[in-house]
């Protein structure tokens, strides 16, 4: 009897054992799947700290981290931060080839364009950049030709300009702040000169490379007399910001730039695309390639609507406007008015 129990009981063993191994989950895929989830290696190099690139990186992440539990595979990211450095950009670029990544993000230009120099293997995926043809990026938007594609944050700069003149359509003279380095900036600031050559606008240029020239520059305009400023997606005066919007505010000076987050670091008026949308929309790509194997040489790179002007109600206040008739004069020349108040990140 004793080993007749013996018997029975290591049977129940072998089948609960054989039950175990097979056990599946509510959808019908076996455990043994989640196991051995498929793990990709992925490689994020922000250009520089400011509001809108990262906000970017943190959609990225974000929506790679749903797609990895929708798809049952991980995303091992790592992340880095060059600073507008390019020899520390040169360095996370190594880094990254060196740990075997298998695509690379570049938020911004520079980036984006010291990948596509150091390799020709692995996938790269670029964000935020402004005009991906005129740096030769790609070879079109709809057929990229090599191993990088992206995302573009394109600007309509007739559009500011509308804006602009909305504000005030007595406007004699536009100041022009930018960094004359920054390629995002060299399409848009050229737009801005037609357009106000067409119309009998003079415009004043005021350029710099880092916080303090920025800062001079904005002074300079200040003094010049100018009452309207126009700045592209330029990441250098992005970051300069917080550091001019109120010397801007306290002078009566609208300043016009290219982004959501220019408006919410204290910029009048912010016009450009979502960028947390783009960081998504990054991500799904990031996700094509991996996932189901799209070449980026055939994946069309993304552009968007830039139909959305925001605006800073603090600055409003500062400068004695009301919002709602800003909004209404705003209001033809958008798809959509939104309000903001100062911060230093969304």
């Amino acid at each position: 009897m004793k080993k007749i129990i013996a018997i029975i009981t290591a049977l129940m063993l072998v089948v609960c054992c054989f039950a175990a191994c097979g056990k599946t989950t509510d959808n019908g895929e076996n455990n043994d799947t989640e196991a051995t989830a498929k793990t990709f290696k992925v490689g994020i190099c922000n250009y520089v700290d400011d509001a809108s690139l990262n906000q970017i990186v943190a959609n990225i992440k974000s929506q790679l981290e749903l797609i990895g539990k929708e798809k049952n595979v991980t995303f091992d990211i790592k992340e880095d931060n060059c600073n507008a450095d390019a020899n520390v950009l040169s360095q996370i670029i190594a880094n990254f080839i060196a740990d075997d990544v298998d695509l690379m993000v570049g938020i911004a230009t520079p980036v984006a364009m010291a990948m596509q120099s150091a390799t020709t293997d692995i996938p790269v995926v670029f964000a935020a950049v402004s005009d991906p043809l005129s740096v030769g990026l790609v070879d079109s938007l709809e057929a990229p030709g090599a191993n990088i594609t992206g995302t573009s944050d394109y600007l309509d700069t007739t559009a500011i300009m509308n804006l602009i003149l909305a504000a005030d359509e007595k406007t004699e003279t536009v100041g022009l702040l930018y960094d004359a380095g920054q390629d995002s900036s060299t399409t848009a600031i050229a737009q801005a000169k037609e357009f106000l050559d067409s119309k009998g606008i003079k415009y004043i240029e005021k350029t710099g490379t880092n916080v303090n020239e920025i800062s001079l520059a904005a002074q300079a305009l200040i003094d010049a007399g100018v009452k309207s400023v126009f700045t592209p997606s330029d990441n250098t005066v992005m970051t300069a910001e917080l550091s001019i919007y109120e010397m801007f505010a306290n002078a009566g000076v609208k300043h016009f730039a290219g982004a959501d987050s220019f408006a919410l670091n204290g910029a009048f008026c912010g016009y450009g695309v979502d960028y947390a949308n783009l960081g998504v929309e990054s991500a799904e790509m990031v996700a094509g390639i991996l996932i189901d194997g799209i070449e980026p040489a055939t994946m069309p790179v993304r552009t968007f609507d830039n139909g959305t002007a925001t605006v800073n109600t603090d600055v409003c206040a500062v400068m004695g406007l009301d919002y709602d008739i800003v909004a209404q004069a705003f209001g033809p020349y958008c798809t959509q008015v939104k309000p903001i108040e100062t911060a230093e990140s969304f």
